[in-house]
């Protein structure tokens, strides 16, 4: 494989796989962080740190730095950004692929309920619950706004509003283990687990926990993203670029 220049956008773990092993392969690799999570961990490589300004900002980077190839190795929840790269990578006839981690899907035993978005989660809520929330820090209102629930909202980034008086924060960063989800769950008395379909290993112990625990799981489905190359594995995703 001839040395590329390639530009990863994201901070996911799959996105820090991909950069250490193009560095292995002798890529010339920039990963490109929003600077969501204020101390990341830093891949192999370049890094780009802040926002580009949109389409346009990203492809005048990607013309300027002459790279071969773009990779959306974003969140799959991360819709906007994605958007960006892909109209961006068209617009400079640059080749553009996802690297995305595979979805989530129920086993025998999940008690789960699948809504199309978190406002449909809020609503799909029974009353006087006790909610574990582990949707990120943004879209927070439909929940917090329902006065007769209360629980836990898990974040990795401290939240800068104020909880109500029946909500705590949690803040700890993956991976998390079943020993202490169960812990968690059977501590804060939790009657109902709420979150995206983000798939992966570091976050799926609450899935299992609520299925021993036969808690009730609503799951935020996937958004719709730009029709793009996608790989679920590194070394796909590489065997592609050297071909």
């Amino acid at each position: 494989m001839r040395p590329k220049r390639i530009l990863i956008f994201g901070g996911t773990n799959e996105a820090r796989a991909l950069a250490d092993r193009l560095v292995e392969e002798d890529c010339d690799v920039v990963t490109a962080l929003a600077g969501v999570t204020r101390d990341p961990i830093l891949p192999r490589g370049e890094v780009h740190r802040g926002r580009f300004g949109g389409i346009e900002g990203i492809a005048a980077y990607a013309h300027e730095r002459q790279f071969d190839a773009v990779v959306d190795a974003t969140h799959p929840f991360a819709t906007k950004i994605s958007f960006n790269i892909a109209e961006a990578a068209k617009q400079l006839g640059l080749p553009c692929m996802r690297l995305e981690r595979d979805a989530w899907h129920a086993e025998p035993g999940d008690l789960w309920r699948e809504v199309a978005d978190v406002e449909a989660a809020a609503r799909a809520i029974p009353r006087h619950a006790s909610v574990l929330l582990t949707i990120g820090h943004r879209a927070l209102e439909p929940f917090l706004a329902r006065s007769d629930l209360s629980g836990v909202v898990r974040v990795i980034e401290r939240l800068h509003l104020p909880l109500p008086p029946a909500w705590r924060q949690l803040q700890k960063r993956p991976p998390y283990f079943l020993e202490d989800e169960l812990q968690l769950m059977d501590k804060e008395r939790i009657t109902i687990l709420i979150t995206k379909n983000s798939g992966g290993e570091a976050t799926a112990a609450k899935l299992i926990a609520a299925r021993e625990r036969k808690i009730p799981v609503v799951m935020v489905a996937r958004p719709h993203k730009p029709a793009l190359p996608t790989f679920s594995s590194v070394a796909a995703l590489v065997e592609a670029l050297k071909a």
